[in-house]
């Protein structure tokens, strides 16, 4: 266990909640700012993880990857719409490396609205974040979202 001073926790849970936030209300343009400028963010599925293989659903390795994705989303890719609501649980520290680097895991939920239907469970499984302090607050290095289904309704547009 890994014991962490008031504050730095605090930052962390607003480092989460503000991230589910801007991501459910549609504001993809903060997106790319939660994580450092060579951040990754992969979206995995848990059998893929836990093998080791490296298939992900998505994968991008630069704030620049997450900035063409907002593009796609806001400008070329055509879907139904839909909203979605994330539940995130409190991150749990695994470990602080020698770098002073945050290795933080914690559940979500994500429930996703059509706007002619009702809401659904769309996804559901664990972060495992490597979180660092910037001049600008706490950021992701690295955001892994490993689902627990195998199986994804139709196709993930918005960021998990």
């Amino acid at each position: 266990m890994n014991v962490l001073d008031n504050e730095t926790f605090q930052a962390l849970l607003a480092l989460n909640s503000d991230y589910a936030s801007a991501v459910d209300s549609g504001n993809w343009d903060l997106w790319p700012d939660f994580f450092t400028a060579d951040g990754v963010y992969k979206l995995q599925p848990r059998e893929n993880h836990e093998r080791g293989l490296p298939l992900a659903t998505l994968a991008f390795d630069s704030r620049a990857m997450l900035r063409d994705r907002v593009y796609g989303i806001k400008e070329t890719l055509f879907h139904d719409p839909y909203y979605q609501r994330h539940v995130v649980g409190a991150p749990i520290v695994r470990q602080v490396d020698v770098q002073g680097r945050l290795h933080c895991e914690a559940n979500y939920a994500v429930f996703r609205t059509k706007l002619d239907g009702p809401s659904t469970v769309f996804n559901v499984g664990r972060y495992l974040d490597i979180v660092v302090r910037t001049p600008d607050g706490l950021k992701f290095a690295q955001r892994l979202c490993i689902y627990d289904s195998e199986m994804v309704p139709n196709s993930i547009i918005y960021p998990i």
